[in-house]
């Protein structure tokens, strides 16, 4: 896993985020033990703490494309990186590194906000477009990586944890009662709720669009029960299934170190074992 950090805000990024960033990398050292990059302007303030698996000497970030205009920060990793980058090599783009990420920042100048529609993956994302002066936050479909934020008065903030944040933040944070209910309830708190009334979870499938201190919520991504397969025979339901499961593996054995398995002996760990 990796650690995403960052303060936004349009000319709201003043010296004592320097600082604050600092802190909320510090928080994030154990997602990111082999490398850690930053990058600041007087609009956003980003950062990054690496575990590296793709591309290990290249793949430092924030990165960006090749006028700097557009920066990106991420945490997971995208399957289909490879096809994506061969369409946009023929499509005139040139690649510095062979990290995932930069697909990310080139598939962004493509397809604007619709970039994410093409990412196979589990991600949480930050995207600094300088020239429209906004930050895109992306939440993967099913909100395997975590990404919390907060509104700091002319501020965003935000982390793959709830403590970076806190750390990033100029007003002090509040317990939400309703939200301690909901845990004393459920044994969890429901997104896009936090213990803290002001700081919120990106809900997975969603997207965040923060600029000129307007900040925009869109789902980019739901669950839909439109494929339902009439009269089909169980074989070759059975047959789709492992079809599925073999491609579904197989995509996510690409890596520049090595890969493992966890086995439980159970059925799910033993089919992909």
């Amino acid at each position: 896993m990796c650690g995403i950090a960052g303060i936004a805000g349009f000319h709201a990024v003043t010296n004592d985020c320097r600082d604050r960033l600092d802190r909320m990398m510090d928080a994030l050292r154990h997602r990111g033990p082999d490398d850690s990059g930053t990058y600041m302007s007087v609009d956003v303030a980003l950062g990054h703490r690496r575990l590296s698996i793709v591309d290990l000497t290249g793949g430092r970030q924030p990165i960006a494309n090749e006028s700097g205009r557009i920066r990106v920060i991420t945490n997971g990793e995208i399957y289909n990186y490879r096809e994506l980058r061969e369409e946009l090599i023929h499509r005139g783009h040139c690649f510095r590194t062979q990290s995932d990420t930069e697909v990310i920042v080139h598939l962004y100048e493509e397809m604007g906000e619709r970039f994410v529609e093409r990412l196979n993956g589990m991600f949480a994302i930050a995207l600094w477009d300088d020239r429209q002066r906004r930050l895109v936050l992306v939440r993967d479909r099913l909100g395997v990586k975590p990404l919390y934020y907060a509104i700091d008065g002319d501020r965003l903030v935000f982390a793959s944890e709830l403590k970076a944040v806190l750390l990033g933040m100029r007003q002090a944070a509040t317990l939400d009662p309703t939200a301690i209910a909901d845990f004393l309830t459920f044994s969890f708190i429901p997104s896009p709720k936090t213990i803290f009334s002001n700081v919120f979870k990106l809900e997975p499938g969603r997207m965040l669009l923060f600029d000129r201190d307007e900040v925009r919520l869109r789902t980019w991504w739901d669950l839909s029960y439109r494929g339902v397969v009439e009269n089909a025979n169980e074989d070759e339901l059975a047959e789709e299934t492992w079809r599925a499961l073999l491609r579904a593996t197989k995509s996510r054995l690409h890596a520049d170190v090595d890969v493992g398995a966890f086995l439980s002996g159970g059925v799910d760990s033993g089919a992909v074992v």
